[in-house]
């Protein structure tokens, strides 16, 4: 019965070549990220609540930069799948431009109303001092973040097409280089240390901006030196002209995925406004759980990804229905097996975790169940990842914008608004229901996979 859910040694090695250095990559990023978060944890806690409510506002733009390049990253892939470099050229132009515009989009609305959507976060019941100390840090943090989002948003165009090519391994290396980048120059910004004056909060915001300048530089340098293994690069700013029927294709299909990725970040931001509402320790104790959790998650959302690339080049390749489906359905379940296993390893790490930062036992105790409720929900959102990314591989973007984004909005949104302003729920309660939508959409998303109509080609 479980046979036809395991591969044999050649699937899992393709499976491997793909999916371990994207692991490698978003392993080491969050790994850092989660030093990143302790060092600024120790300079204590209304930093670290600054700094985590910032990031939050850059979530949102990291994952629409992220939805816009992989609309085009659908006819990459397919494209990639049947040798047609012109065709990825073309997909390069549309991300590059796109990138850019969100990048200064974004950079405008947080100079110009960054501390109006700070404040969203600051209304849960605490002392005033505190709250106005948040506002401080985080608008601190943010007006130097603000250079690095162009840097980022031109190296995802960049990395995004070589992984939608079979090149993992060079993105994956830049992104090493960058980390360590970062976490040096956290080690001497934020602290002070070999002469550097000790900036704290905007150390921290430094580091990151330097370190995305350097991941740019070595993932844009590589790829044109090597425009012979990827020939999309030759000619690839000779002009920015696409021709209109892709251009038109890409925007019909991809613009659903940016709104998608759009509404959802802004449906986890507001999910947590909503959680903020029960007293300003929920925030630190939010951050100290959704950092764990991230590590915890690499696996089943590089894993996500794997599916996608996979998926799209079979699709471009024209393989046939039942062998599409069979790959599927073992890459599926194996990215359910990483969710389960790392939400145990996540449920045992839950007591040890919060005990590094610098914080008071309140926050503490409460991050460590936050942690735990997390963890057994991890196995769902493995599956509901894998089912995305599947869908999204044949193009059909509408579907997967009502899968994930209005679903998160109707169910998810809906519920921690209603019971955190219309009732009196404790966080860990509140938390908790709020985490059942996660159930149901496995079982729409099970319905989708079966039905099939997934399983086109647009190349």
């Amino acid at each position: 019965m479980f046979k036809k859910y395991i591969g044999d040694r050649a699937f899992y090695k393709r499976v491997f070549q793909v999916a371990v250095p994207i692991i490698i990559q978003n392993g080491i990023t969050n790994f850092v990220s989660l030093l990143d978060n302790i060092m600024v944890g120790q300079v204590g806690t209304l930093p670290m609540s600054g700094v985590s409510i910032v990031n939050q506002l850059i979530f949102v733009f990291n994952l629409c930069v992220f939805g816009a390049s992989s609309g085009a990253g659908i006819f990459t892939a397919q494209f990639h799948g049947r040798g047609d470099a012109e065709g990825v050229r073309h997909t390069f132009r549309f991300k590059f431009l796109i990138c850019a515009a969100l990048a200064v989009g974004a950079g405008a609305l947080f100079f110009l109303d960054g501390s109006n959507l700070i404040r969203l976060y600051l209304t849960g019941e605490g002392d005033a001092a505190d709250a106005a100390a948040v506002l401080g840090y985080g608008r601190d943090y943010l007006l130097v973040m603000l250079w690095g989002l162009l840097p980022f948003a031109l190296c995802n165009a960049y990395a995004s097409t070589l992984k939608e090519s079979g090149e993992t391994f060079v993105p994956m290396a830049a992104g090493v280089a960058a980390v360590a980048v970062n976490l040096v120059l956290n080690y001497v910004l934020i602290f002070g240390h070999f002469g550097a004056p000790a900036m704290g909060v905007r150390g921290a915001a430094l580091a990151t901006v330097i370190s995305r300048y350097a991941e740019l530089l070595l993932v844009a340098g590589w790829t044109h030196r090597n425009a012979v293994k990827h020939p999309f690069i030759r000619g690839a700013y000779d002009s920015m002209s696409i021709p209109r029927p892709l251009l038109r294709n890409i925007v019909v299909t991809g613009m659903p995925l940016l709104a998608n990725e759009l509404l959802w970040s802004l449906g986890v931001v507001t999910m947590n406004q909503c959680y903020s509402t029960c007293g300003l320790d929920v925030v630190p104790a939010m951050n100290i759980s959704a950092t764990l959790g991230n590590l915890a998650g690499v696996v089943y959302q590089s894993l996500g990804v794997s599916v996608g690339i996979l998926m799209g080049q079979m699709l471009g390749a024209r393989h046939s229905e039942e062998a599409v489906r069979d790959t599927n359905r073992k890459l599926i379940a194996f990215s359910v097996t990483s969710g389960t296993c790392f939400g145990l390893l996540m449920a045992l790490g839950s007591g040890v975790f919060p005990s590094i930062y610098n914080t008071t036992e309140s926050v503490r105790n409460l991050a460590r169940d936050l942690i735990l409720i997390s963890a057994l929900v991890m196995p769902f959102q493995s599956f509901a990842n894998a089912t995305y990314f599947t869908l999204r591989s044949g193009g059909k973007t509408f579907i997967t914008f009502l899968f994930d984004s209005v679903f998160m909005w109707v169910c998810g949104v809906s519920l921690a608004f209603t019971l955190s302003r219309f009732t009196s729920l404790p966080i860990l309660p509140l938390f908790a229901l709020c985490q059942m939508p996660d159930v149901l959409k496995c079982v729409v998303g099970q319905y989708m996979l079966k039905k099939g109509s997934w399983i086109q080609t647009l190349a």
